[in-house]
């Protein structure tokens, strides 16, 4: 995604005012443009849920929880 200087900036504010990867978003958002033209957009619910699926595993780790 390309997100311009601006852009970026401001997601990243936004991302550590609610404490919420700014990565983990770009690649949400990755996803929903990629499945946004197509006629059926079957798979996007899981695609999405690996994504945060990935993004809860890496807290747990980064904790010391078994996943």
């Amino acid at each position: 995604m390309n997100l311009s200087k601006e852009d970026k900036q401001l997601l990243d504010e936004l991302c550590q005012q609610h404490g919420v990867s700014a990565e983990k978003v770009v690649k949400l958002l990755d996803i929903v443009r990629e499945y946004e033209f197509k006629d059926r957009r079957t798979g996007i619910y899981d695609a999405l849920r690996e994504i945060l699926k990935a993004s809860t595993d890496d807290t747990k780790r980064d904790r010391g929880l078994s996943c």
